[in-house]
């Protein structure tokens, strides 16, 4: 750099709410702006010296200096730094190559690291807010789309069975319709609240409708899904309308559960969490006509798609 452009860098990185740091070819920092201290409790003499990757999680750190010591500017990259208190603070890390003007060889590593922490909270609360039923507590539509996918991802790995419970509330509108559906997703709630308690850990529920549940039971064969569905018929018999009327079933809620069981075998089809999720879907249909025990399991999982 010129005098001039020295005496303005100096002046920028000294003022700047950003870490600016300067580093050789060999990655190491040679300067190190005030900032450190403020965004990661690090004085800039104790991080001069070292390489950025030694102030980075190990698991972040691995792709990080061969992407800064190429001569091309790249998009910004997200990591993990640990700050001195033993925390850790999400940045995000900006670069440019400076080259020597005489002869347009690469003299130093300009880096910014800025502080994205607040804004990554934000994002991870903002993202469980989307996978979470603000009424009811459940995980929603798109965070069961997900579980699906990933717990039939672990079968096949495991080759063992998965199985699927839909839930639909008989008589539910009866229910509630006595505070004029206002009380819907309050009631609701309750149900959810007895079906998560006839539940084991390792179960997954979401709101799967307006008046439906589904649950994922993974490693579950057929009567150990069976066992499953028949507590949480009990469990929601607990549950009384203030008001009964005819087809109300005397005011106790019921439910209708589809049940739906595969195993994994070697070639088994990638379809299989829609065909698993069709097959509880009929099942709770013939469960809703015959108001009985939810129908056998579907057969095991077809070796081709």
């Amino acid at each position: 750099m010129s005098a001039v452009d020295e005496v303005s860098f100096q002046f920028l990185a000294e003022n700047s709410s950003d870490i600016i740091c300067r580093a050789g070819m060999d990655m190491v920092l040679r300067y190190v702006s005030p900032s450190s201290c403020r965004v990661l409790g690090w004085k800039p003499e104790e991080m001069t010296g070292k390489r950025p990757d030694d102030f980075i999680l190990s698991a972040d750190a691995s792709f990080l200096p061969d992407s800064l010591v190429s001569g091309l500017d790249r998009s910004p990259l997200t990591v993990r730094m640990r700050k001195k208190d033993g925390t850790i603070a999400w940045v995000e890390i900006k670069h440019r190559m400076v080259c020597d003007p005489a002869t347009g060889e690469p003299t130093e590593t300009v880096i910014v690291i800025r502080d994205t922490t607040e804004s990554r909270m934000l994002e991870e609360q903002l993202s469980a807010l989307e996978l979470t039923d603000s009424s009811t507590g459940l995980s929603t539509h798109r965070a069961f789309d997900d579980a699906l996918q990933s717990e039939w991802n672990r079968t096949l790995r495991e080759r063992s069975y998965i199985s699927l419970l839909l839930l639909d509330f008989n008589h539910f509108r009866q229910f509630h319709d006595w505070r004029q559906h206002r009380e819907g997703d309050r009631c609701l709630a309750k149900a959810a609240a007895e079906v998560i308690g006839a539940l084991r850990i390792t179960d997954f529920a979401a709101r799967y409708g307006a008046e439906d549940i589904a649950v994922i039971l993974p490693s579950t064969n057929p009567s150990g899904a069976a066992k499953v569905a028949e507590k949480v018929q009990s469990a929601v018999k607990n549950l009384r309308s203030p008001a009964t009327g005819p087809g109300a079933n005397e005011g106790r809620l019921t439910v209708s559960i589809g049940v739906a069981t595969v195993l994994a075998r070697p070639g088994a089809t990638v379809r299989m969490p829609e065909i698993l999720r069709l097959g509880a879907d009929h099942a709770l249909q013939k469960a809703k006509q015959n108001r009985t025990a939810p129908p056998p399991a579907l057969p095991d999982t077809p070796s081709e798609d």
